[in-house]
């Protein structure tokens, strides 16, 4: 059923909106995919580094972002693009909505139980909490827009880019010496705090039956997220994004009852506007965002994994609503997700990456102190498997 849906989506958008969305649509099946058989989190790698020092997760992120920084260098600094398009960096400001934002995003994150990324292969893959996050996430987003000029003005400085200083291939260099250094580092702290290992996924026997069914090496998917967010930049000239999509859906959901978000300060801003006044299937966040729902309910269903859990404790429930809402808000301050704002921002060479990163381990430690109040339990050094 997920794969029919797949088909006859992309043969809607490819006619309706031309071969650009159709492209775009299609890698987002394929990031869904990706995601789904590698179970490639951000949630789970920061909260088995900060509750027991397993840097296992970390060190995939920096082969994510490694691989992603090399694409985008040679990408962005030969400006080569497809259907028109010329590849740009995500740069972002340095401000206080970004420390709270990234922050706050963290919290949500160890509550929800996902990031923006896992939060939508979740969802494809049947896990009904998971459902709650994610609309508790456009909750948060589209709050956040209907009260942007509430903080809209926090203080901020320019972007910083590296290339705009160094040139692409220091700004890479740069960015390939401190990911090495966290690998080292990483990897000292595990072998001093000799923590659990990560727990093995169900895996199909065979080269052939593990590529279509599952599960991929952490570094198998690490690669393939970064060869397919490049993909992204190549076709759209803008890096894989996920939560300014959120934004949008909740917009149109407030106009379907009658409201008017057009009238909003958020929506009023160059491109948000553009944004809302055209088709949702023509919009590129949200062509690879239904994209990776899709792909990862075919990727569950090849798999033999795909179930849609019931019986939701209430305490989980709340927990995966006030995770939702408080990762919406924070994306929106932030200018980004741990895709947008940490993943693209790292990989452009853009300091705020660095900075979303560095709050977001904050957050992600008063994260686990608040898991417990709603019945979700932590990594310990003493589990067999975290």
């Amino acid at each position: 059923m997920s794969g029919l849906l797949a088909a006859a989506l992309t043969a809607y958008v490819w006619s309706a909106h031309g071969a650009k969305p159709g492209v775009l649509l299609l890698l987002g099946l394929a990031l869904g995919v990706a995601l789904f058989h590698s179970r490639f989190g951000f949630t789970s790698a920061w909260r088995q580094l900060v509750a027991v020092g397993n840097g296992t997760g970390l060190r995939a992120h920096a082969l994510l972002l490694g691989t992603t920084a090399t694409l985008f260098a040679l990408f962005i600094g030969t400006k080569t693009g497809l259907f028109g398009s010329v590849p740009a960096p995500s740069g972002g400001p340095l401000g206080l909505g970004l420390l709270i934002g990234s922050f706050l995003f963290a919290v949500g994150m160890q509550l929800g139980g996902a990031c923006a990324s896992g939060t939508l292969f979740a969802v494809g893959s049947g896990q009904t909490s998971i459902v709650l996050t994610l609309g508790g996430f456009i909750g948060g987003a589209t709050l956040a827009a209907w009260q942007f000029d509430l903080w809209k003005d926090l203080p901020s400085l320019e972007p910083v880019v590296m290339a705009d200083h160094i040139g692409w291939f220091g700004s890479w260099a740069v960015t390939i010496l401190v990911l090495a250094a966290i690998v080292l580092v990483s990897r000292r702290v595990q072998a001093r705090r000799n923590p659990p290992p990560i727990g093995p996924v169900p895996s199909a026997r065979g080269a052939a039956a593990r590529v279509l069914r599952g599960s991929w090496p952490l570094a198998v998917g690490a690669l393939a997220l970064a060869v397919l967010g490049a993909g992204v930049l190549l076709v759209s000239g803008g890096a894989w994004g996920v939560t300014s999509a959120f934004s949008l859906w909740g917009a149109e959901l407030v106009r379907a009852l009658g409201g008017h978000p057009e009238s909003w300060s958020w929506w009023q801003q160059p491109g948000n506007k553009e944004m809302l006044a055209g088709p949702v299937l023509a919009d590129k966040t949200s062509l690879t965002d239904i994209g990776i729902m899709i792909g990862a309910a075919v990727a569950a269903a090849l798999g033999g994994t795909w179930t849609l859990h019931r019986g939701v404790p209430w305490r989980t429930a709340t927990a995966a609503v006030l995770g939702g809402v408080l990762m919406g808000i924070g994306a929106r301050f932030a200018g980004g997700c741990n895709i947008g704002a940490y993943l693209a921002g790292i990989a452009s060479g853009s300091l705020h990456g660095w900075v979303w990163g560095a709050f977001a381990l904050l957050g992600t430690w008063a994260g686990l102190k608040l898991r417990p109040l709603f019945g979700l339990g932590n990594p310990k050094p003493g589990d067999g498997v975290c």
